[in-house]
């Protein structure tokens, strides 16, 4: 069986690929699924409303999202954005809308809007999708590959795309090196801090926004909202410096030491010596002076700076002042493992970026090889962009395989 283009995954890379170049040449296309489940992470990503891209309408400061390919996506951020995804979700009747934060999600709040927009555009355009049939090899012959799967099959295609997701389940990967392609190793991004500490034990929910995390020992910081979960640290703050020391991280076998400034925005230390001398008979345990600080949280930071909670402001020394200023801007806590953030697994790691062209993203080494998607050596801040990511990809990939 000949197919102008056989698309290996069925997740949203894919799709986008498979569906711009069946409406834009009418050629022959297929999507060969190895699970029975079409565009599995689609559905679950943004706990089933699907984070579809990001509010940054700006090309290269919405590439500064992406700790792996910044520079790769400058160029197709121009020719099919964040703006472009919007409009293309609402031809096909799909509106999103805008979160305080910048993610954007279909205004129905259900992610099976997105999964259905999806199947609709690619049996609108003709695209045949077999699912429950991986592919086991591709070997490319003079014009054309050669491709046989797991039950059996054999297919001739003059085109393939892969785009079998993080190549932490190797299926994309192995077919990758198959074909001459060097692997960056896959390493998890986008995780939580799993940290046991009296100071933070029981405060499961409590969030402080903003705060600076910093890695000690490294050049590894960023800032945004850190939550407090049952197992740690959580929140942007914390998935926004996972993802960019994905790499270092896990050399250090996510074992190492950060550093919370609670209060990046404030002079905590002209906050306690005003209230030293405006408040002298007040408890400091009566409540938090700082807005931005929950009262439980600053129950537990009096305690870890030794001051008692029957103490006023006046009764606080210069020393025990000294530790409460530590204590709010730069608290130490020992990680001591990694959580993935919910089901939104993602992975960096994948094909070279300099193997790939992303212009087309066509392979460098094998003519008519395309990639898209987290296959590739690429991956966002959060999962908005790592969708975007797939859009931009399989837009590219779709249109220069339509003008073959």
């Amino acid at each position: 069986m000949f197919v102008d283009l056989i698309v290996v995954g069925g997740g949203a890379a894919g799709f986008f690929a498979a569906i711009t170049c069946a409406e834009s040449s009418g050629k022959s296309v297929l999507i060969l699924e190895k699970t029975s489940h079409l565009l599995q992470k689609v559905k679950i990503s943004g706990g089933g409303r699907c984070n579809v891209t990001h509010d940054c309408l700006d090309p290269r400061e919405l590439s500064r999202s992406y700790p792996r390919g910044e520079k790769s996506l400058i160029g197709p951020f121009h020719r099919f954005g964040a703006a472009d995804t919007v409009e293309w979700f609402a031809g096909r009747g799909v509106a999103l809308k805008t979160e305080a934060d910048g993610r954007m999600f279909p205004e129905t709040d259900s992610s099976q809007t997105i999964v259905d927009a999806l199947l609709g555009a690619a049996e609108a355009a003709g695209v045949s999708i077999r699912t429950s049939e991986g592919v086991t090899s591709v070997v490319k012959n003079e014009d054309n590959f050669d491709l046989v799967t797991d039950v059996g099959n054999s297919y001739t295609a003059a085109n393939v795309l892969i785009s079998t997701g993080g190549t932490r389940l190797a299926a994309g990967a192995q077919l990758a090196t198959s074909l001459g392609h060097e692997l960056k190793p896959p390493t998890p991004s986008l995780f939580t801090f799993k940290i046991k500490d009296p100071r933070i034990d029981g405060l499961a929910g409590l969030a402080v926004s903003p705060a600076e995390v910093s890695i000690q020992q490294s050049k590894l910081s960023s800032s945004g909202p850190v939550l407090i979960t049952h197992w740690g640290l959580s929140g942007p703050g914390i998935l926004r410096i996972s993802a960019w020391g994905a790499r270092e991280l896990a050399a250090r076998d996510y074992r190492f030491d950060i550093s919370v400034n609670w209060l990046p925005d404030l002079d905590p230390a002209a906050v306690v010596a005003e209230k030293r001398l405006g408040e002298a008979k007040r408890q400091l345990s009566s409540r938090s002076p700082f807005a931005a600080l929950p009262k439980r949280l600053w129950l537990r930071l009096l305690a870890a700076a030794e001051v008692s909670e029957t103490a006023t402001w006046s009764q606080l020394s210069k020393t025990q002042a000294t530790r409460l200023v530590s204590q709010l801007t730069a608290s130490t806590f020992t990680v001591s493992g990694k959580s993935m953030n919910k089901d939104e697994f993602v992975t960096c790691g994948g094909v070279a970026l300099n193997e790939i062209d992303f212009r087309t993203m066509e392979s460098k080494l094998v003519h008519g090889l395309y990639f898209a998607g987290e296959v590739i050596d690429v991956d966002g801040i959060t999962g908005g962009f790592n969708f975007q990511n797939a859009w931009t990809n399989g837009f590219h990939a779709g249109l220069d395989i339509a003008a073959r």
